[in-house]
């Protein structure tokens, strides 16, 4: 289960190993066996959802903690169906400084290999069931990952601001109430009850 410390991980003043050594070069065999340590259980935790999950997801996709000239500024992980494993359309779980996050997103990295396109990625805003996800989060998809997000039920209905827009909508768990609930379970949930509008970006 995930709780208050997992997200304080990243409350560090920099990311770079560079920077790093630098200005707290001390610090740094602390920061990596704490990352190293909280990444264990993150990707214990992205196995436990994936396992109650089960078909048609194929093995979830887990970035490591450390790419090799920095540590992460958050972790992620995402799931999708085996069939569309090459598509950008995924159902992403972040944990950043501030919250966890579950949401249907657009993988920008993936695009160019994509078998479906932004414009039908973007199709599931016409499935969308503002009374079903009125409690849900949507948001544009360059907009950061930090900032307040309104609910469906505020924004009405949403327009896209042009060819290369997209909305991600999900749910969150604030730092403060990690701990609260099974974690696990609650990715899971989260990742079911938008499984409607993610099938609908592959709708014909």
């Amino acid at each position: 289960m995930l709780t208050p410390k997992h997200s304080e991980l990243f409350d560090i003043p920099f990311y770079q190993f560079s920077q790093l050594k630098k200005y707290q070069p001390e610090s740094i065999p602390q920061i990596k066996a704490d990352y190293k340590a909280a990444w264990q259980d993150w990707q214990a935790l992205i196995r436990q959802v994936a396992e109650d999950l089960g078909a048609p997801f194929a093995p979830p996709h887990i970035e490591r903690w450390c790419n090799g000239w920095q540590v992460r500024a958050h972790f992620f992980a995402y799931f999708k169906y085996a069939q569309y494993s090459d598509a950008a359309a995924i159902l992403s779980v972040l944990l950043n400084r501030r919250r966890l996050t579950v949401s249907l997103d657009w993988h920008c990295y993936k695009a160019d290999v994509s078998p479906i396109a932004l414009p039908q990625y973007n199709r599931w805003l016409d499935v969308l069931e503002a009374e079903r996800y009125a409690a849900f989060d949507i948001w544009h998809g360059a907009d950061d990952e930090y900032a307040d997000y309104p609910t469906v039920a505020q924004s009405g209905v949403p327009v896209l601001d042009g060819k290369d827009d997209f909305f991600c909508i999900g749910r969150h768990i604030e730092r403060a109430d990690l701990g609260k609930t099974d974690s696990a379970a609650w990715i899971a949930d989260t990742v079911r009850a938008l499984l409607p509008l993610y099938e609908a970006c592959f709708d014909d």
